[in-house]
């Protein structure tokens, strides 16, 4: 296998299952899928906007549809979620349980850098018929 071949598979896989598991925390905001909010939690606009963005955000990126701007509203997102729900409990990722966060921000940034792959509808799309 060829260097460009992995690289090409492991962005591909990268972007499919961080993409699920979005999806999957959306779907837990606002479907109640396995289980639904924790108890005490209130689904606020706040959280409802985020639920909304990680559906739609994550079924994007599995399909790998409009990846660069989904991906930096999808970073931002993380960025805003860590600095609101998590630094004010401490301020390492490991105190305040924000590991989640800032790998999911760091994932979709490297995605609004890098793009979607050759193995998506972007590239289908750019490609003339």
């Amino acid at each position: 296998m060829t260097r460009d071949k992995a690289i090409g598979i492991t962005v591909f896989l990268l972007r499919i299952f961080s993409g699920l598991l979005f999806l999957q925390s959306g779907g837990l905001k606002l479907f109640g899928w396995f289980g639904g909010m924790p108890e005490g939690v209130e689904l606020n606009m706040l959280i409802t906007i985020a639920g909304i963005l990680e559906v739609v955000g994550g079924a994007a990126m599995i399909l790998g549809l409009f990846t660069r701007p989904v991906a930096f509203v999808l970073s931002g997102e993380m960025a805003v979620a860590y600095f609101i729900g998590h630094f004010p409990q401490g301020f390492w990722p490991a105190q305040n349980h924000g590991e989640t966060a800032v790998l999911f921000c760091f994932i979709f940034l490297f995605f609004a850098a890098y793009g979607a792959g050759e193995w998506s509808l972007d590239a289908k799309l750019r490609k003339p018929a």
